[in-house]
């Protein structure tokens, strides 16, 4: 069974509620299908009525809990919450109901509230525009300073990491994270590991460096980050910095980084900067013919996942599946 089978498998047993806040998208439709069909989750989706009853198909009409956010019951509601929790931020009554008919805003509500457990959305929205009201109201994890991107990655006839399974990080969102904020992505990176595989992350803090084999201030910024997420986390398996090699490859991590927890046996990947992590989840996924899932949020205290524009409806379907186990 593959790692994003063995998801779906734990969405399907938690029975979890998704809200799709564009719900009457096309792809986002046919993807609702497979879901309510494969009994990933429960579906709250979003958006203008008329055009839900026109485009949707039976059985996702029957299948899901639509609320069009113009008209809904408990549109003034959550206005009133949300009021209440921007209020110190400047935000007016009159804002917040202006807010709340945003798909997005009125989507993060639901979740903050607690009914419904995640939201995925990014199909017709950029990136900022489905975090923004996450980061808002949701806020990031207790313990965690940012959210971050990563990609679950599976590697075919593999031996390394968990059976080929990784954890690549941070690929989408920081392009340059301090000492600090990369603490924190491999803390936070390990957490999605556990959850999402439910095996023991082994976090390699990555650089060109091994164990002060070159000496520069980029591999100073790893040095320090190690030594901040050991502080954060000191019962997570983790160890920097290390070149790939000295991360994958036992025999070379024996020479390189003797002793080392982590060498040769690394299945969660913490690259320096988004430069060198979006490289390498688009090398190992076509050279090596690697299944590449994401990019998943991390970080945020309830689930809020972002697709890309040119996603799939598959796409969105794996994006719930990962939301409902994150909220697990």
């Amino acid at each position: 069974m593959s790692v994003l089978e063995s998801i779906k498998e734990k969405a399907k047993a938690s029975k979890r509620c998704i809200v799709l806040a564009e719900g009457t998208e096309k792809r986002t439709l046919k993807a609702a299908e497979s879901i309510l069909k494969e009994g990933i989750a429960e579906l709250i989706m979003l958006g203008d009525e008329d055009e839900f009853k026109k485009s949707a198909p039976s059985s996702v009409l029957d299948g899901v809990t639509f609320r069009d956010p113009s008209n809904s019951p408990d549109t003034e509601r959550l206005a009133q919450e949300l009021y209440e929790l921007r209020k110190n931020k400047g935000v007016t009554i009159e804002k917040a109901r202006q807010l709340v008919l945003d798909p997005l805003y009125y989507g993060v509500m639901l979740v903050k509230m607690g009914q419904a457990d995640g939201m995925v959305a990014g199909a017709i929205h950029s990136t900022p525009d489905v975090l923004r009201p996450a980061l808002q109201i949701i806020k990031t994890a207790p313990g965690i300073a940012l959210v971050s991107g990563c990609f679950l990655m599976e590697v075919p006839n593999s031996s390394y990491g968990h059976d080929g399974v990784f954890i690549f990080a941070d690929c989408g969102v920081n392009p340059n994270p301090n000492a600090e904020e990369l603490a924190h992505i491999a803390v936070t990176s390990a957490n999605t590991f556990k959850n999402l595989v439910g095996a023991e992350p082994r976090v390699a803090m990555l650089s060109f460096s091994t164990k002060g084999s070159a000496q520069h201030e980029l591999v100073d910024k790893v040095v320090q980050a190690t030594q901040i997420a050991k502080q954060l986390a000191p019962d997570i398996a983790l160890d920097g910095e290390l070149q790939v090699d000295a991360a994958l490859v036992e025999s070379v991590a024996e020479l390189k980084a003797p002793g080392s927890p982590v060498g040769g046996k690394a299945n969660v990947l913490i690259f320096p900067d988004l430069q060198a992590g979006n490289i390498g989840y688009k090398l190992v996924e076509r050279l090596a013919g690697a299944t590449a899932v994401g990019p998943i949020c991390q970080g945020i205290a309830k689930p809020v996942n972002d697709l890309s524009r040119g996603c799939k409806p598959e796409d969105i379907v794996d994006a719930v599946a990962i939301t409902a186990v994150q909220s697990m």
